[in-house]
């Protein structure tokens, strides 16, 4: 039996992880839980599954973490903590030596480099939770890196991708916190309807497996059956098909390197459509954008993730457009960003120089 340390348990991810263990108590107990900032679900869920190791952001340290990390002794952890607060606690988790179930995308986005040297040190395992580094995961491992010639990672394309240039302007907030087929928390799903998080992607799996740019291509796929695609050198495709639902690839990360029998129902193909287009860049240029962060390299990327969580923020608030928020990430690439990231304090000081750039833009005090 795996225990199990969940960060982020009252969001999205870790909601799903719960009703996994839920339903395979044989397999799985909960050592540990942490959110955000909901007391009241927090402590329900240790009443429920008898577990008394539990952390909240008023405590949100790194010496917190570590007491943690000693007290709960996972065998693996589940990162589904929102933005960039959640690569500390990765970091803190790969220095344990302790496997990680990773769906907060910008411990790699921003540290893809650091991260990955630091489990390889420490001989932990980064088990990718996103649906479409999950997919690209696990058929990598079934092709081999050696014959891959690219990937191609799908994109649902959000509610707004068939919207006009002028359209877009009038986006409202409550407009695109509407996904079509994901249930997900306030910025990511913004961040899919601007195609920001498809750029996340492309950045995060250019670290996670080495990837050139060249080797990377993003489809619109609207019915998120398809979880993303790899092409080997003979031209073949293989893809990954399931329901869109994030059980599955946290169940995955859960059993990894195994595969087992679950209880969530097999894939039905039959009577299915699905299509695939390609990204309107013009429209939506934050996808662009991140495509140039991972050629650029150095300190792009993290400027790419630190302008949009603030541009979103302020979005969220009511402060600026849908629009603004490409505009005002474009604003900040324009700098110059190619300092060598050679440790975490570089990151994090990075990370801080871009948000204080965002927010003078965007005359935040």
């Amino acid at each position: 039996m795996k225990k199990v340390l969940i960060l982020g348990c009252t969001g999205s991810i870790g909601t799903s992880t719960i009703d996994i263990i839920r339903n395979t108590p044989e397999d799985f107990k909960i050592c540990g839980l942490q959110c955000h900032s909901n007391k009241e679900k927090l402590e329900q869920l240790a009443a429920e599954f008898h577990c008394p190791s539990l952390l909240t952001k008023n405590n949100n340290q790194p010496e917190n973490y570590q007491k943690l990390i000693d007290e709960s002794k996972p065998d693996i952890v589940v990162n589904g903590i929102a933005g960039t607060s959640g690569l500390l606690p990765s970091k803190i988790v790969l220095e344990n030596g302790i496997d990680i179930a990773l769906a907060n995308k910008e411990t790699i986005v921003m540290a893809g480099n650091l991260i990955k040297a630091l489990a390889a040190q420490k001989k932990a395992t980064l088990l990718p939770v996103d649906s479409e580094h999950s997919a690209i995961f696990c058929l990598i491992n079934q092709i081999k890196k050696e014959n891959l010639k690219k990937i191609i990672i799908t994109a649902s394309g959000g509610p707004f991708r068939n919207f006009t240039k002028e359209e877009l302007e009038n986006v409202t907030v409550e407009m695109a916190l509407k996904h079509p087929t994901w249930k997900m928390g306030p910025k990511i799903t913004v961040d899919s309807s601007t195609l920001a998080n498809k750029g996340l992607e492309v950045i995060e799996a250019a670290y996670l497996f080495d990837l050139d740019v060249t080797q990377i291509d993003v489809t619109v796929h609207p019915q998120s059956l398809v979880h993303s695609i790899v092409q080997t050198k003979d031209g073949m495709m293989y893809a990954q098909v399931s329901e869109p639902d994030m059980k599955h690839p946290i169940i995955n990360a859960l059993n990894w390197p195994n595969n087992k029998q679950t209880f969530m129902p097999d894939f039905d193909i039959f009577d299915r459509t699905m299509t695939f287009m390609k990204p309107n860049y013009e429209n939506f240029p934050l996808l662009s954008y991140a495509f140039n962060c991972v050629k650029n390299g150095n300190a792009y990327p993290i400027a790419f993730n630190a302008a949009n969580e603030v541009a979103v923020a302020e979005f969220l608030n009511k402060k600026i457009s849908f629009t603004a928020i490409a505009n005002s990430v474009e604003k900040i690439l324009q700098d110059d960003w190619s300092c060598k990231i050679t440790s975490f304090e570089d990151v994090f000081e990075q990370d801080k120089l871009a948000r204080r750039k965002t927010k003078d833009l965007l005359g935040i005090n």
